[in-house]
């Protein structure tokens, strides 16, 4: 008699067995949503990493980065403008291949099961941060409708989190096509919500699916900060 089910990994569809012991025959089987070979292949951000980014260290030379804190992290912080408007980044994983590979799956073929694969680590994650709102960075009406729903929604959702949508995005041109430096100097991106609730002096945590140049967890941070949140950090499944 087979007492548990065997399931599938989510990315590549090898039978995954269950883990047996006392605990799961008294609680159920502890399943996961992906195979060994398919979670070895993402990259966990390696200490030690820039304090405000979140950025491995470990592969750059000593000239890009300077008492913890990576060049591109420095040049934020030389700007009038955007000094101390993110206070920090947190990332579970680099963007390395394989991770740009399900987040394609997940952003544009509408794979919204992708969620479940990061939902136990992005839960603990949230454990250990101090914050009073999670807000997901939103969509494009347009972006909205191609994909069927908001990726960063479905990540705080799978985590067990309530998220709450102070803001919502008023230019819609894809930035995954666009340079660095075409990044940085976008036109504002985002506004409050006209149903925003109240935040003023809360802790402010975004939710992305990837940190790249850090432009538009910025953008969204100066405008609440602007409206009277006290701080704004950021979770993000990636940091490029």
């Amino acid at each position: 008699m087979q007492l548990f089910k065997t399931d599938l990994c989510l990315l590549c569809s090898s039978p995954i067995a269950p883990t047996i012991n006392w605990e799961s025959l008294l609680f159920g089987p502890n399943q996961k949503p992906i195979c060994e070979k398919c979670y070895a292949q993402f990259s966990p951000i390696r200490e030690p990493a820039c304090k405000i980014c979140n950025r491995s260290l470990d592969k750059l030379s000593p000239q890009f980065h300077q008492d913890g804190i990576c060049n591109d992290c420095i040049k934020w912080q030389q700007s009038s403008k955007w000094k101390n408007v993110l206070e920090k980044n947190t990332s579970l994983f680099e963007y390395n291949d394989f991770m740009a590979e399900v987040i394609a799956r997940f952003k544009y073929r509408g794979d919204y099961a992708m969620a479940k694969i990061f939902s136990q680590q992005l839960k603990q994650l949230l454990q250990n941060i101090d914050y009073d709102l999670l807000v997901p960075i939103p969509l494009s009406e347009e972006r909205l409708y191609e994909r069927g729903f908001n990726q960063t929604d479905s990540l705080a959702l799978e985590a067990g989190a309530e998220p709450i949508n102070l803001l919502r995005r008023i230019h819609s041109e894809k930035q995954s096509k666009k340079s660095r430096n075409e990044r940085i100097h976008l036109p504002q991106v985002f506004q409050l919500s006209q149903a925003a609730p109240p935040f003023q002096n809360k802790h402010i945590l975004l939710i992305d699916d990837v940190y790249t140049t850090g432009s538009t967890l910025r953008q969204a941070a100066v405008i609440l900060l602007q409206a009277g949140a006290k701080t704004v950090q950021s979770l993000t499944l990636a940091r490029g």
